[in-house]
């Protein structure tokens, strides 16, 4: 009997409150087509015992109905939610499951592999802050692989665990595994990893996944439950504090609170604060929530803040402290994964929002884009879906940012079609661009001010009035 199950019997709610102290580690599967990334969710599940016998019974049934596997009981199942991943036997959309262990919460995210879904994949490492990507043993490294990791790096994931799958399929041949190793240290030397380990499996048979492998004696390595269970993922407790106002509450007139999340830092009552883009400093008054008044709030807490002093703060403000300010600039240098079918263009304007702020910008030059298979950068004037590349930004407003190196929370962007409302790109701020690049057109202050009346009383309108 577990520990877990012992306390449960005999304390629940010192079990409850054990498990919710828990840290938590969210954790992305990548890699290219058919490498097995939902079925290894499903054997981890699995195997750590954490399905229902109504899911298994169900699973049973669906594996018998879609046949992907021979009438075998199919772990992608657990995963693969949407009719036609099951009828087709590939990942589409991102889906997330929960697991715990003893040792800590996982919320895992399973990607899909196909290059046009690219899009979703980069939309699960945003959050992620670890990366499983499996390589097929029968065809090592491929071209999804290299641009998965890229993106994986790109968007500051420093923890990898690559896991060489279908072992099985190779005679659990130790050379094959070494081989694919090499390669990918090979082209991962130039990636932005801190933390980089190798797990031979076979996701289908159990090998190395939560129990360890008897074909494989040779790998004097940990499982990967294990590596999941162990690896540490350190949080900067000295973040700078930053806050970006989503919502102003005004029930009545005895109460004004700006709700929001804390992106990264603390903040405790009575401490100061100055309210960017106004520069109006005032003090925390209280720190609400639905359980009640907190002293502290740190980063990824939902929280109601009320200040001592009246000072204009809207949506899309941001509240940081006075001796620790971020950048403020509408001039920027940001990479790119760009998402859409109708490539990235310059000087076309779309909607820039950062965190709750909402600017509008465009592209005025292309720095290079980057060819995922080599790394190597290359001259360009657009971007086409998938690709990723550096541009520099203009916009009709300053955004307050930090470097996306810095602080994930606050150094990234999404870009939305303004006919369509479409996210058609995600960027990651470098830093801003020291002067003004020349361009077709430049926004007047007249410009920003009418188009900003324009966009208030047209919304509908969506491309731009004057420029």
């Amino acid at each position: 009997m577990s520990d877990s199950t012992r306390l449960i019997a005999s304390d629940i709610e010192a079990y409850l409150n054990v498990h919710e102290n828990k840290d938590m580690l969210r954790v992305l599967t990548c890699g290219s087509v058919d490498d097995g990334k939902s079925t290894l969710i499903g054997r981890l599940l699995f195997d750590s015992k954490m399905i229902f016998e109504d899911q298994m019974a169900a699973i049973e049934k669906d594996s018998k109905r879609f046949n992907t596997t021979d009438e075998a009981f199919d772990l992608a199942l657990l995963v693969d939610g949407l009719q036609s991943e099951r009828e087709q036997g590939i990942t589409i959309d991102v889906a997330y499951r929960y697991f715990a262990t003893e040792q800590r919460k996982f919320i895992i995210a399973d990607t899909p592999g196909h290059e046009q879904y690219t899009r979703n994949m980069a939309t699960g490492a945003s959050t992620s802050d670890l990366a499983i990507i499996l390589i097929d043993a029968r065809h090592g490294v491929q071209v999804q692989t290299r641009r998965h990791s890229f993106i994986c790096s790109q968007l500051g994931i420093k923890h990898v665990v690559i896991a060489i799958n279908k072992m099985d399929a190779v005679d659990y041949d130790q050379s094959v595994y070494q081989k694919i190793k090499k390669d990918y240290r090979e082209f991962a030397q130039d990636l932005a990893f801190d933390d980089i380990r190798f797990v031979p499996i076979s996701a289908l048979k159990g090998d190395n996944v939560v129990n360890e492998s008897d074909n494989m004696k040779w790998y004097p390595g940990s499982t990967l439950l294990k590596l999941l269970n162990t690896v540490s993922i350190t949080e900067d407790t000295n973040a700078s504090f930053r806050f970006q106002v989503q919502y102003v509450n005004r029930p009545n007139l005895n109460f004004r609170g700006f709700c929001g999340t804390v992106a990264s830092g603390e903040i405790r009552v009575g401490d100061t604060i100055v309210a960017l883009p106004s520069g109006k400093e005032s003090k925390i008054k209280s720190i609400v929530t639905f359980d009640g008044d907190l002293e502290k709030a740190s980063a990824g807490m939902s929280v109601t803040l009320t200040l001592e002093d009246e000072i204009d703060v809207g949506r899309g403000d941001m509240l940081v402290r006075p001796h620790d300010q971020p950048h403020s600039s509408n001039h920027l240098e940001a990479d790119v994964v760009w998402m859409a079918e109708e490539p990235l263009q310059l000087d076309r304007e779309y909607e820039i929002k950062a965190g709750s702020k909402s600017v509008y910008g465009y592209v005025d030059a292309f720095n290079f884009k980057v060819d995922v298979n080599t790394l190597a950068t290359e001259s360009t004037q657009q971007l086409a879906l998938n690709e990723m590349g550096n541009c520099h930004f203009t916009l009709t407003a300053p955004v307050q940012f930090d470097s996306y190196s810095q602080n994930r929370s606050t150094g990234a962007f999404i870009i939305i079609d303004r006919l369509t409302n479409v996210t058609v790109g995600a960027a990651m701020i470098r830093s801003a661009v020291e002067g003004e690049v020349s361009s077709k057109h430049q926004y007047s202050e007249f410009e920003v001010e009418f188009n900003a009346l324009v966009r208030k009383h047209f919304p509908h309108w969506g491309a731009k009035v004057i420029g």
